[in-house]
C-alpha cells in the first residue's frame, strides 16, 4: 500500500542535509573577542564598548539584516579593532591570518600586527600633518588625545562591494566634540583646539582578503585622513603651544599652558592651503588622497577636479562655532578626565582605528 511503501523508504533518503558548519563568532557577535577569559588585556580586562555600541544604535545610517555580508563584515571589523587595540599578544588574535596578515593606508608599505601594536591604531593610520603626528606621539598620548575629544567614536559599514575572498567596502566613523582637541604637531608643537559640540563623521574605502575561517590576511585602507582635522578645526583656528620636547607625550596631552611660550593663533582655511603649508610633495608622500592630482597654478596649490567638497552637515557646524553667545562646556567629565590606565577606551578608531 502506498502508506505502507512510505513508510518502508530507505534511511538515507529521509536523512535531513548535514547542517552548514557554524559561522564564527567574530562574524556573528560584534562583541565576541571582548568575552575572551584566557587572553592578555592591555589594561587587565576587556574594555567596556558599551557607550559606543548605544551611540552607533542610535545614529548610524545603515540597518543591516541579521547575518547578511554587510553585516558579517561589520562585526569582523569591529572585533578585530578591539583586538588591534587591547590584545597586547598578538597570539591571542583570533581575527587575523597570522601568517598572512598585513595593513596598509593610502597605499603605503604594508606592515604587520607588531608595527600597530607598537604605536597604537591612531597613530598607524594618520600621517604627519601640522595638528597631529605619530612621530611626536605614543599608544597613551594618542588615546588621550582623541579619546578625551570624543568619548565615543562609533564605526559602520555602508556599503558592501564584493564578498569573499576579497571584500571591498565604505565604511562610515563618527563622534562628537565634546571636549578640546589637544594633540602633538609635526613641529612638535602642543595644538589645542576648543570644542564645538559638532559631528565629526568621516568615510573610506577598506579592500581585504580573508582565508576560509574568513580571518583577514591584507587589510588596505583608503581615506582622507585630514578630514577628521578640517572638522575638529572647521575654521581653522588653533592655538599652537611650544613645549619641552623632552616630555613624554602623555604629560605634554595633560600639561597646562602654565610656563609654556606665548600661543600663537594660526589660520587655515581650506585644505588647498593646507596642502601649501605642506608642500604638495609631502602631502602626497603623507598619503593624502588628493595631494597626487593637485598642480601649482601662479604659484598657488590647486587641487584636482572632483574634489570633495565640506558638507551641508560641517556648514552647520561652522556656523555653530562662530556663534559667539553659545556657551560651550568644555570641562571634562570626570569619567573621562580619571588615572589613564582606568580610561579604557569604549570605542574603536578605525580601521582605526577603524571600527
Amino acid at each position: 500500500m502506498a502508506a505502507a511503501d512510505v513508510q518502508q523508504m530507505p534511511a538515507q533518503e529521509a536523512a535531513q542535509e548535514p547542517a552548514s558548519p557554524a559561522l564564527p563568532d567574530y562574524l556573528t557577535d560584534p562583541d565576541a573577542v571582548l568575552k575572551d577569559i584566557e587572553v592578555s588585556w592591555r589594561y587587565g580586562r576587556a574594555p567596556d564598548y558599551s557607550k559606543t555600541r548605544k551611540v552607533f544604535s542610535e545614529t548610524k545610517q545603515k540597518s543591516h539584516e541579521a547575518g547578511s555580508l554587510p553585516e558579517l563584515v561589520q562585526n569582523l571589523v569591529k572585533n578585530w579593532e578591539v583586538e588591534a587595540s587591547f590584545k597586547p599578544v598578538i597570539s591571542d588574535w583570533r581575527t587575523i591570518d597570522h601568517e598572512k596578515y598585513s595593513f596598509a593606508i593610502n597605499g603605503s608599505e604594508p606592515e604587520g600586527a607588531e608595527a600597530m601594536l607598537k604605536v597604537g591604531t591612531y597613530n598607524a593610520i594618520i600621517a604627519p600633518n601640522e595638528y597631529y603626528s605619530p612621530d611626536y606621539s605614543d599608544f597613551a598620548s594618542s588615546h588621550k588625545t582623541f579619546k578625551r575629544m570624543m568619548p565615543t567614536f562609533a564605526w559602520e559599514v555602508l556599503e558592501v562591494y564584493s564578498g569573499p575572498p576579497t571584500v571591498s567596502f565604505r565604511w562610515r566613523h563618527w563622534g562628537v566634540m565634546k571636549n578640546d582637541y589637544i594633540g602633538i604637531n609635526n613641529k612638535g608643537e602642543k595644538v589645542t583646539a576648543k570644542a564645538h559640540g559638532g559631528s565629526i563623521d568621516i568615510q573610506g574605502v577598506t579592500v581585504a582578503t580573508v582565508n576560509e575561517k574568513v580571518q583577514l590576511q591584507s587589510v588596505r585602507t583608503w581615506f582622507d585622513p585630514m578630514d577628521m582635522f578640517r572638522q575638529i578645526a572647521p575654521n581653522g583656528v588653533v592655538k599652537k603651544e611650544t613645549v619641552d620636547k623632552g616630555m613624554a607625550p602623555a604629560d605634554i596631552v595633560d600639561s597646562t599652558s602654565s610656563g609654556a611660550a606665548t600661543p600663537t593663533t594660526t589660520t587655515t582655511t581650506s585644505v588647498t592651503e593646507a596642502l601649501e603649508a605642506m608642500g604638495l610633495d609631502n602631502a602626497a608622500a603623507a598619503g593624502c588622497p588628493f595631494a597626487a592630482g593637485a598642480q601649482k597654478q601662479n604659484g598657488e596649490a590647486k587641487l584636482p577636479e572632483g574634489h570633495p567638497l565640506i558638507e551641508e552637515k560641517m556648514e552647520q557646524v561652522v556656523a555653530e562655532s562662530r556663534n559667539e553667545k553659545e556657551t560651550i562646556k568644555t570641562a571634562l567629565d570626570p569619567e573621562q578626565h580619571g588615572k589613564f590606565d582606568e580610561e579604557v577606551a569604549d570605542r574603536p578608531f578605525m580601521p582605526g582605528g577603524f571600527r
